[in-house]
């Protein structure tokens, strides 16, 4: 049997209604087999990352605590998104989407195989990410990084 991790997701939308998309994730995400969750995040109004010419985004990060293997989780994420009418691969990277789901972090594992990389490879340059998951996780320790407040500190997010 697998042990329990902390794990974090980040939540994302800017197609649609987008908040309601977000809550909906929330459901799913809490309804998981061996999966609770057990935070989320206020939702936050940003702008768009990558390609800036799209509707803003609104983001979140929600606590889970859950036995499943990042691998379960990831197949996990990528269903709720498909259910959601998200087809990844289709559309620009970067670009609209109606829903868009990242483990962050999950415990502190260290993981780089294909197609599932953690903690999120770029999580330490997007402030939409590190703010709501400073928001449910002010002590958490982003592995090679530091503590997520100090990630943040060291983010310029003046723009």
């Amino acid at each position: 049997m697998n042990s329990v991790v902390d794990a974090f997701v980040g939540l994302g939308a800017n197609l649609g209604d987008a908040a309601r998309a977000l809550v909906d994730a929330v459901h799913a995400l809490d309804g998981l087999p061996s999966t609770r969750c057990m935070a989320v995040s206020r939702f936050y109004r940003t702008p768009a990352w990558g390609i800036t010419d799209q509707p803003d985004f609104v983001n979140a990060v929600a606590h889970l605590r859950t036995s499943l293997t990042p691998r379960a989780l990831l197949d996990a994420l990528l269903a709720i998104e498909c259910n959601a009418g998200r087809v990844r691969g289709e559309g620009p990277q970067w670009g609209p989407r109606v829903l868009d789901l990242d483990i962050l972090l999950f415990g502190d594992e260290v993981l780089d195989v294909p197609g599932l990389h953690i903690p999120h490879p770029r999580l330490h340059e997007r402030a939409f990410a590190l703010i709501p998951l400073q928001d449910v996780a002010p002590r958490a320790v982003i592995p090679g990084l530091g503590g997520v407040a100090d990630v943040l500190a060291r983010l310029d997010i003046a723009e």
